[in-house]
């Protein structure tokens, strides 16, 4: 099988007392599924495991090997119960540090508000490297092949944006961007229908504020550069079609 030829794999592991008690339901699973299918991995497997150390280190040893990336969401914020680093550093047998660069990002955000408790969001494995976290900058973590990052969605979604294109495993991810000053919340359900109408493409949603307004950038991934062009033309068609004025491109 030649190297083009083989199928990378990747299994997630979910973790939370929250999401084993019923109180939140997980709704990173079938983002993440897709995508991994956009950069040409499969997700392979997913396990839910408590905020438990001995639970995580076995959980983390098994699927990191069994798989080429192992995934975690949840257990790295800034609460005494967050002990996914410290699970992990020990299932590694590496120490926990407070990164550089990871304080340096948190104080830039925080400044003189940076306290104890959310300077725990700068703890990572020895040896780890960060990943980048557009939302609330709190950066995720990888250390060999186990990307480490948080539990709220929203957050992880742009935390995976941050690595498209980067993980061997298929055909390269391309991506085109369509924009519009509107709320997030107002093009959410065009988003969703254009994304279900075009199978292997993947649309994410990025708002920010500026200028006293409100906007967001809709980015669209696939590995095909016609699908990603007749994606775009749809998106701008469906979006004037509900009252949206797009733009071909970032805002």
């Amino acid at each position: 099988m030649t190297n083009s030829e083989r199928i990378y794999t990747a299994a997630l592991l979910v973790i939370g007392d929250e999401i084993l008690s019923g109180r939140t339901q997980d709704a990173n699973i079938a983002y993440l599924a897709k995508w991994l299918g956009v950069q040409g991995i499969r997700l392979k497997e997913v396990r839910v495991v408590a905020d438990d150390m001995a639970a995580i280190g076995d959980a983390v040893n098994a699927l990191r090997v069994a798989h080429d990336y192992l995934f975690t969401t949840g257990g790295i914020g800034p609460t005494h119960d967050d002990i996914t680093v410290d699970a992990i550093a020990a299932a590694l047998g590496v120490p926990v540090i407070v990164h550089p660069d990871a304080r340096a990002i948190l104080a830039g955000y925080y400044g003189d508000k940076l306290t104890d408790a959310r300077l725990r969001m700068a703890r990572t494995p020895e040896g780890a490297s960060l990943i980048e976290n557009p939302r609330t900058k709190a950066p995720g973590i990888r250390i060999g092949n186990i990307f480490i990052m948080a539990g709220v969605p929203s957050i992880t979604q742009g935390m995976l944006a941050a690595l498209d294109g980067q993980l061997p495993g298929g055909a390269p991810v391309l991506s085109r961007t369509v924009a519009a000053w509107t709320q997030e919340s107002a093009a959410a359900a065009t988003l969703a229908a254009v994304e279900k109408a075009h199978p292997g493409v993947q649309i994410g949603s990025y708002p920010f504020w500026r200028e006293g307004k409100t906007g967001a950038n809709f980015v669209i991934r696939a590995t095909d550069t016609d699908l990603l062009a007749t994606v775009a033309a749809a998106l701008m068609t469906e979006l004037s079609a509900v009252g949206i004025s797009p733009v071909d491109g970032e805002l």
